[in-house]
């Protein structure tokens, strides 16, 4: 490892979040979600750690349609939507556009769902304490969408880990769980992937793999 890049990739990260002291298993029939793909290897690790079950929460990104890197909010599951109104109104994102992005994703959302769980159903979160991790916050929108559909389906605790997070990003999102576990918050941030040695995209090989691995363990 470098001095500026403290975790060495996405596994190793999740084995730093485990050992955590504020992440504690919050309750019986604790439940670890990945949002995938990046989140996914770093949750197995708090699942093995925590001996709780893993699955996946889907959210997308909104791209900005000029810029689809840069999110201008995101969606999840149950048609929950949060949006940076601010960036919206800067660079002068028409309805039309704005709806356009947001019919496209929720077409793909749909896409994943179903790639994803092979007709198995979403979790039942309702008074269960659930841990949402990610491999690093950014903006934040598409954490903040998972946690307010979340919210809606009536999970008990709420916490957050994620390895990195922008500054700003940590302080609006612990606001609106109940813990948030971020042992690195840089200033200035810029981007997840500079806080990794090795951070290569997480293939849907490799998401299907981890899926089946719990889902066996789960089965026996």
């Amino acid at each position: 490892m470098t001095k500026n890049r403290p975790y060495r990739d996405r596994r190793f990260a999740g084995r730093v979040l485990a050992k955590e002291t504020s992440l504690v298993r919050p309750g019986e029939n604790t439940l670890v979600l990945a949002l995938p793909r990046g989140g996914l290897p770093v949750a197995e690790e708090i699942a093995h750690a925590l001996d709780a079950p893993l699955d996946v929460f889907l959210v997308r990104r909104l791209g900005l349609p000029d810029h689809p890197e840069l999110a201008m909010g995101a969606i999840a599951s149950g048609g929950i939507r949060v949006l940076n109104e601010d960036l919206i109104e800067s660079a002068r994102v028409t309805s039309a556009e704005l709806a356009a992005v947001v019919k496209h994703e929720t077409i793909e959302l749909a896409r994943r769902e179903t790639l994803y769980r092979h007709g198995r159903p979403s979790p039942d979160v309702r008074g269960r304490p659930v841990v949402i991790v990610d491999d690093g916050l950014a903006t934040g929108f598409t954490m903040r969408a998972a946690v307010a559909a979340l919210r809606r389906a009536g999970c008990g605790h709420l916490t957050v880990a994620a390895p990195v997070g922008a500054r700003s990003t940590c302080a609006e999102l612990d606001a609106e769980v109940d813990t948030l576990v971020c042992p690195l918050q840089p200033q200035p941030f810029h981007a997840v992937g500079l806080w990794y040695d090795k951070f290569p995209a997480v293939e849907d090989d490799e998401v299907f793999k981890i899926l089946a691995r719990h889902m066996d363990r789960s089965a026996a």
